[in-house]
């Protein structure tokens, strides 16, 4: 009778575990001072040099939210989001904007020292020409057009129905709803997914939104 074979050896070395087993995700962290930061703790700033975005932790961001600081180059994205209930926008202001889609957000860009109007799109942030008169004529008599900080604000509006809505926002949100759309689109229209999508955003923008004249400084 032949001897019964050895055991065999299990083929997952030690070496070979730690590509087995499921990793956890590593945190983010702050971009400044490379602290873990989590969920609560994550604030944005604008890097002015590189015109990106920049995560931060609270600490960094209230810091740079003071004068000189970094000497100008990063700025704290604010957290208010704001509504002018005493004015509209009407569909001739809307025609006037031209821009061809129903959602849309401008910001001042100090750099250039110009509007730029942006709008999302199945490749991302597509940027729309937008002349000084239009933006006078259109929301130059908006309360929020004056409160708004450069690169770190952005009036976002949306025409849905028949009318036209503007608020006042942090511009990272921006950009989330942009990423947003470009994951989600399908199709001609962007499909029901991304309309769901969009529907919660500005919900969600409604429900923080404030009356401008409870604003305080960002």
């Amino acid at each position: 009778m032949s001897a019964s074979p050895a055991p065999a050896r299990s083929a997952r070395t030690p070496g070979l575990r730690r590509f087995l087993t499921e990793r956890q995700p590593r945190p983010e962290r702050c971009e400044l001072c490379a602290v873990a930061v989590t969920e609560a703790d994550h604030r944005h700033l604008v890097d002015t040099e590189k015109r990106a975005l920049v995560c931060a932790c609270t600490a960094c961001a209230l810091l740079m939210e003071q004068p000189g600081a970094a000497a100008g180059r990063f700025r704290t994205v604010p957290a208010r989001y704001l509504t002018d209930p005493g004015h509209r926008l009407d569909e001739s202001a809307w025609e006037a904007l031209q821009i061809p889609v129903g959602v849309a957000f401008l910001f001042r860009n100090a750099a250039l020292d110009r509007l730029v109007a942006l709008y999302p799109s199945p490749a991302g942030a597509t940027e729309s020409e937008l002349e000084p008169a239009t933006w006078t004529d259109v929301l130059g008599g908006s309360r929020l057009a004056e409160l708004l900080e450069p690169d770190v604000e952005a009036l976002l509006l949306r025409r849905t129905d028949g009318r036209c809505e503007c608020h006042l926002v942090p511009i990272d949100i921006c950009y989330e709803l942009v990423g947003r759309m470009r994951l989600l689109w399908q199709g001609f229209d962007g499909g029901p997914e991304a309309r769901a999508a969009l529907d919660a955003f500005f919900a969600d923008v409604s429900r923080r939104a404030r009356p401008v004249g409870e604003a305080v400084r960002p």
